[in-house]
C-alpha cells in the first residue's frame, strides 16, 4: 500500500508544508538523506501552545507531538517532489518537549510522534529517537520535532 493511501485509510490529509517562521530553509536533501527543520506542534487553527505538566497532560501533548509529525511527512513530500512512496526509512527523530521543571513523562509525550511513524510506515517508520524537556519552544509551542529520513 503506498504512503498516500495508507494516510487516506487513516483520515490523515497532510497539510502543505508548513514554512520557516525564521531564516533557515524548512529541509534539506543531501544525497539519500533528507534533514527537516524542526517542526512545532500545530493545526489548522494554529499553533498548539501549551507547557506539559501546567496546562498540558501527556494526552494532549502526544496529540500535540502527532500534529509535528504530520508536518514532518508533509515537509518530506515536498522534499521528495510530492512522491512520498521515495521514502526508505525514518532515520531519527529529535523531540522536544515543553515542559515544566518536574515534567518526566517526555518520552511518552513524543510516543505520538513515534507511534504516528509506525501505524503509517511500519517498520519503516522505526527510528532513532530523543525526547528532551524544554523551558520554552518557538511560539509557545507544547512540541517541537525534527527528523532525519533516508529517501530513493
Amino acid at each position: 500500500m503506498s504512503i498516500e493511501a495508507k494516510l487516506k485509510e487513516l483520515g490523515v490529509t497532510l497539510p502543505d508544508a508548513p514554512a520557516p517562521v525564521a531564516n533557515y530553509v524548512p529541509y534539506v536533501v543531501a544525497g539519500d538523506m533528507v534533514y527537516i527543520s524542526g517542526q512545532v506542534s500545530a493545526d489548522e487553527n494554529g499553533v498548539i501552545a501549551g507547557k506539559l505538566g501546567i496546562d498540558m497532560d501527556v494526552e494532549a501533548g502526544q496529540a500535540a507531538a502527532r500534529r509535528s509529525a504530520i508536518a514532518l511527512l508533509a515537509q518530506l513530500k515536498a522534499a521528495c517532489g510530492g512522491d512520498l512512496d521515495r521514502l526508505v526509512r525514518v532515520v531519527k527523530l529529535g523531540a522536544f518537549v515543553n515542559s515544566a521543571p518536574d515534567f518526566t513523562g517526555q518520552p511518552f509525550v513524543v510516543n505520538g510522534a513515534s507511534d504516528f511513524m509506525v501505524e503509517v510506515l511500519g517498520d519503516a517508520g522505526r527510528h532513532a529517537r530523543a525526547a528532551v524537556g524544554s523551558v520554552s519552544l518557538p511560539l509557545g509551542a507544547a512540541v517541537e520535532i525534527d527528523g532525519v529520513f533516508q529517501i530513493k
